[in-house]
């Protein structure tokens, strides 16, 4: 158990053998969190203190960035919604569930990713002594090293300027395939 301190978006796991699932934990304004989940072409964001969640397909980026909030008609990822509770799973044996009414959510892998994911969730091999495993490969001396170690965004603790104009539902859904740090699209 970590007390994060960071108030920068980390990578709390990836499969870095076969692309299968990313987790990254995002740092939002007004100190609230958001976790952003990809998996098959499909990328959720999660927001558990204002329980809501939005899902994105990759393979149907049109011009217009069309946000998908209901379920996919591909069946390689299963969303389930339901009042507080959101479970997404995909056939490679990757699921995720988040409880809104309690503000947990829960990360589970099948056997064989044994080993091939890393992250702050570690390494996923049951031993002990490489869980504070770096991206190069190394063991952090401390808990700071290893969460710094994971961040993928370079972030200070100045406030964000507020934006002079509001943009509209489309361009947010293209700031989020082509701007944010954790797009693979940027």
């Amino acid at each position: 158990i970590y007390d994060l301190a960071s108030k920068c978006s980390v990578l709390l796991a990836k499969d870095f053998v076969n692309n299968a699932f990313t987790v990254i934990l995002n740092e939002e304004m007004s100190n609230s969190r958001s976790l952003y989940v990809e998996m098959n072409q499909t990328m959720i964001s999660i927001y558990p203190r204002l329980k809501i969640s939005k899902m994105y397909n990759f393979s149907f980026t049109e011009e217009n960035c069309q946000v998908l909030d209901k379920l996919l008609e591909k069946n390689t990822t299963n969303a389930r919604r339901e009042t507080n509770k959101i479970e997404i799973s995909n056939q490679k044996g990757v699921s995720l569930s988040c409880d809104f009414q309690f503000d947990l959510c829960t990360v589970t892998l099948a056997g064989w990713h044994h080993g091939i994911s890393a992250g702050l969730f570690g390494t996923n091999d049951n031993e002990a002594g490489n869980e504070w495993t770096l991206p190069n490969g190394s063991l952090a001396d401390s808990v700071q090293e290893f969460t710094r170690s994971w961040q993928v965004n370079k972030c200070s603790l100045a406030p964000k300027q507020e934006k002079p104009c509001p943009i509209t539902a489309k361009q947010m859904i293209c700031k989020v395939f082509f701007e944010e740090s954790h797009s693979l699209l940027r």
